[in-house]
This record gives structure tokens, C-alpha cells and sequence, in this order.
């Protein structure tokens, strides 16, 4: 049942008249907090800090490699994958004669593709798409962040905080996968929080208009459509196309959207919030479902439309040159080659110097190093070195634990949705790699989660530096603490720059750099 002036509390409502009712600021700010108004400054700041990050991300692009090869760590199997796929429409094996067995789905090497095309098969070309992503993941948390705390101050914390963040930085300059999954997870948990709010929005406004429209009537008006969240679909699609570990979130967000819901009819005045939420949202959250799994299988475009691609062929291969009717073959053979890729992945045991396990993660207890080189004597009786490794910021990711329970109370004593958003997140990047205790896995596996554990700390972050309500005296103290712990994270961001990007260094200044045994 939708919400009507009669079951709202009558401390809520202010005033009826001539059938439009003035509610009490209490239910407004219950509905829907405005955006601080300083657009204008907001994008000065996101831009800045947005062309800083970019500025470190594009700087000696293609400097990181591995004893002067080009291609450092994996980039050996996804620049060949993505040259492939750019000729092609499917990935060759390594020697170019036949289809390739290939674990991880096109997109994200579409996205290197993309660079390749545009400035050649080089370190540049199958690096420049990775640094766009991560600069562009700085603008998206940034506002995200503005929208979520409204505050410009906070979300552009959180944006510096992702641009002084090592493995972000590592991972925007290398043509790796892991950067695209993130950046498509965050655009795609920005779209939903743009859904919230608009959802919010029109149901004030509907409320002052004395009308009972809480409820999403599909057919009614196309406002009813929840396009961000299908926006937010689509993007989820994307990422699962690059790794299917953002199947994770496509339940988080599920979730997500549904507490919302049921948020929105709470502070509305629904009697039965939940029911309702259920009956009126389920269609909706199916359909947010569908345009993930229309974007994934889309993203399969260059293997159905060839006819070379691995396990194109399976069902007339073994039954004798017969195919099934066209599309019902081709969604078959992928169906097949799915479970080939399932089977490696739930069976990968291999034994790897650099993995590590999600226990460790946040710890900083095995980085991953992408490129090492002793480039003997630079000098009179000196020894230098090189080195790309994917480590965070110690003293940004050494916070995220005590943050992490922070949030938590915080979610818990205040009932904050904003803390049980950003938990969410966390425990879909983090929590699911915990079942898979003898897989392979590496440090780097958590940079989904990134944007989101940075955003569990703002939450503490704001919580120091207080609200309006508060002091001069206390807002200035903590802001005191909070520009000091950031100036600390761009001070060790800055101390660790040589070794997130093979800038050549003595051997001593390397070693200094190794705080513990196990980065080595």
C-alpha cells in the first residue's frame, strides 16, 4: 500500500492546504537531503584533483618493465590477447595458428584493444586505456562521495585518497584487467546511488503534492522507470565482462536497492515497508538483473559474429557436422566454453611466489612485484635498482581495518546508510575470496573493493571532522587530524613513487623502502 497523508504521523505534517501539504523539515530530511550549493567550486575541486591523478598516472607511461622486456607480469598474455581480439573478433593462442583458451571474458581487453588501436601495438597503446580508467575512477568517487555525505570537502578526501593510493596507481599504468573491473563497479554503484536519490526526490515532491505515489507503477510515467538503476545494470554487465567476480556485487547491489526501497517507504510512512518494497520492487530488481546478463552475453559480440573463436564450433564438432538452429548453437557452445572456463578457475592451485590470501590483503602482507631489475653499478661502488610493485599506500590501507569496525558501530548505533552502502561494497570485494581457501590468488584481488574501503575511512573521516552542528573549536581540531592524516598519505605515497614506477634508485634506497620481509 503507498503512503498517504493519513498514515503519516501528525508531528510530520505541517500544514494541508488546498490539497498540498507543507511537511515538517524532520520528514524532509528523512526523504531527501539537498546537494551542498557549490556546483560550481565542487567541479574546480573534482577537476583538479581528478587532472593530478591523471597527471600521475600518465607520467613515464611506459617506463615500468621487467630485465628491459616491454610487457611486465601478465600484460605477456592480455596485450597478445587484445591485439588478437582487435584483428580477429577472438583471441589467438600464443602462436597465432588457432583459437586460444582464454579464462577471463573480452571486455576489459576490448578497453587495451581500444588503446592499441589508437596508438599502436607499444607500451603506450596497451597501457593508455588502464590509466584512463583510473583516472576516470578518481572524478567517479569524488562525486560519489560528494552525493553520498553532502559535502564537497569529503568527497574530494576520497578522491585524493584514491589518487595517493599505490596499488590504483600501479594498477592505471600496467595492461591489466583489474583496473576496468573496479572503474565499471564504482560507475555502476554511483548509477544506483543517483537512483536513490531520484527515487527519494520525486517521492517529497509527490508527498507535498498530496499524491500517494511511493509505490513504481510499471506504465504509469516513464519517472517511474528506474533508469539509473538499469544505467547501473548495464555498467555491472561491463564488469562481469571483464571478471566474473563482480558477480559479487550484481547480489550486493540487489540488496542494496531493495533496502532502499524499503528505506524510502519507512521514512514515507508505509505501514508494511518490506511487503510492499517486494511486491512493487521485485520486477525492477529482475530487470536490473537482465541488463547485467544482456550486457555480458553482448560482450561476447566478436565470438558469435566469427567463426574461429574457442569452442565456436563444439556441438557440430561432436555430432558430426550438425549444428543446432543458429543462435540456439552459438548459445550452447558459449554455455560449453563457460563451463571449460568455470572448471579452471575453481581448480587453480598453482603455487606462485606473489600470491597471497584475503586474510592478508588489508595488511599489506604480499604485494605483487610486476617488475624488478638490478641494473648493477650506476655509479662508483653503487648498485641501483628497479622496481613496478603493486603495493597500497601502507599508511592509507593500514587504516581500513580500524575503519572497517568503526563503520560498522557506525551502521549500527546510528542506523547510517551510508556505512551499510560502503560495507556492502567491502564485503562483495573482500568476503566471497574466504571460500576458496587453496585457489591461487593475489593481492591485487582487492582492488574492487578499493573505492569502497576508501569510503569506509571517509565515513570516519567525516565523523571527525563533525557535522554543522558542531563547534568551531571542534570542527577545527578535526580538521587538524584529518588534513594531517592526509598530508601523512601523500608524504608516503610520495616516499614509495620510485618503486610504484621503476624509477631507478640505489639498492639501499630500495631496500629502505621494503618495510617488510615479505615485500620482498
Amino acid at each position: 500500500m503507498a503512503a498517504t497523508t493519513a498514515q503519516m504521523p501528525v508531528s510530520l505534517i505541517k500544514k494541508v492546504d488546498d490539497g498540498r501539504i507543507r511537511l515538517t523539515q524532520e520528514l524532509r530530511d528523512r526523504l531527501f537531503r539537498p546537494l551542498p550549493q557549490d556546483a560550481v567550486m565542487s567541479w574546480v575541486w573534482t577537476i583538479a584533483i581528478t587532472v593530478l591523478g591523471g597527471v600521475l598516472r600518465f607520467a613515464f607511461l611506459t617506463r615500468p618493465r621487467a630485465d628491459d622486456k616491454l610487457q611486465i607480469f601478465d600484460e605477456v598474455y592480455y596485450v597478445h590477447d587484445s591485439w588478437t581480439l582487435l584483428h580477429n573478433g577472438y583471441e589467438l593462442n600464443t602462436t597465432n595458428d588457432g583459437p586460444g583458451f582464454i579464462v577471463h571474458p573480452p571486455v576489459g581487453k576490448w578497453c587495451i584493444a581500444m588503446g592499441e588501436a589508437l596508438f599502436g601495438e607499444n607500451p603506450f597503446g596497451w597501457r593508455v586505456a588502464a590509466a584512463v580508467a583510473g583516472t576516470l575512477a578518481i572524478l567517479l568517487l569524488i562525486r560519489i562521495g560528494r552525493r553520498m555525505f553532502r559535502s564537497t570537502l569529503l568527497g574530494c578526501i576520497a578522491g585524493l585518497l584514491l589518487c595517493l593510493d599505490g596499488l590504483e596507481l600501479v594498477q592505471s599504468r600496467a595492461a591489466l584487467l583489474d583496473i576496468f573491473l573496479m572503474t565499471f563497479l564504482l560507475a555502476a554503484f554511483g548509477c544506483l546511488v543517483l537512483d536513490r536519490d531520484h527515487r527519494r526526490k520525486t517521492t517529497l515532491r509527490a508527498i507535498e503534492n498530496g499524491r500517494a505515489t511511493v509505490r513504481r507503477l510499471p506504465g504509469r510515467t516513464l519517472a517511474s522507470v528506474p533508469w539509473w538503476r538499469f544505467a547501473a545494470g548495464v555498467f555491472t554487465g561491463l564488469a562481469l565482462g571483464v571478471k566474473w567476480s563482480a558477480v559479487y556485487f550484481i547480489v550486493g547491489y540487489v540488496v542494496l536497492s531493495l533496502a532502499w526501497e524499503i528505506g524510502v517507504r519507512r521514512s514515507a510512512g508505509v505501514r508494511r515497508p518490506i511487503r510492499d518494497a517486494l511486491l512493487d520492487e521485485t520486477g525492477w530488481l529482475a530487470a536490473f538483473v537482465g541488463f547485467v546478463l544482456l550486457t555480458y552475453v553482448a560482450s561476447w559480440t566478436g565470438w558469435f559474429v566469427t567463426s574461429g573463436g574457442w569452442d565456436r564450433n563444439f556441438y557440430a564438432d561432436g555430432h558430426g557436422g550438425h549444428p543446432l538452429p543458429p543462435i540456439i548453437n552459438a548459445l550452447y557452445n558459449l554455455g560449453q566454453y563457460h563451463l571449460q572456463i568455470l572448471h579452471f578457475h575453481t581448480t587453480l592451485d598453482a603455487k606462485h611466489p606473489y600470491q597471497s590470501w584475503p586474510w592478508g590483503w588489508l595488511l599489506l602482507d604480499r604485494p605483487v612485484a610486476y617488475a624488478y631489475s638490478g641494473k648493477g653499478f650506476c655509479g662508483v661502488g653503487v648498485t641501483c635498482s628497479t622496481e613496478t610493485l603493486a603495493l597500497g599506500t601502507p599508511t592509507l590501507w593500514w587504516a581500513f581495518l580500524p575503519a572497517i569496525a568503526a563503520t560498522v558501530w557506525q551502521w549500527i548505533a546510528g542506523r547510517d546508510w551510508r556505512a551499510a552502502a560502503v560495507l556492502v561494497g567491502v564485503i562483495a570485494g573482500i568476503v566471497p575470496w574466504f571460500a576458496f581457501p587453496n585457489r591461487t590468488m593475489f593481492y591485487f584481488y582487492a582492488l574492487p573493493a578499493l573505492p569502497f574501503l576508501i569510503l569506509v575511512l571517509t565515513v570516519v573521516l567525516g565523523r571527525i571532522l563533525g557535522d554543522q552542528s558542531a563547534t568551531r573549536e571542534r570542527r577545527t581540531v578535526g580538521a587538524i587530524i584529518v588534513g594531517t592524516y592526509v598530508l601523512i598519505v601523500a608524504m608516503t605515497f610520495a616516499y614509495f613513487w620510485p618503486i610504484y614506477t621503476s624509477e631507478t634508485i640505489t639498492y639501499a634506497q630500495w631496500h629502505a623502502r621494503m618495510w617488510l620481509d615479505s615485500w620482498i
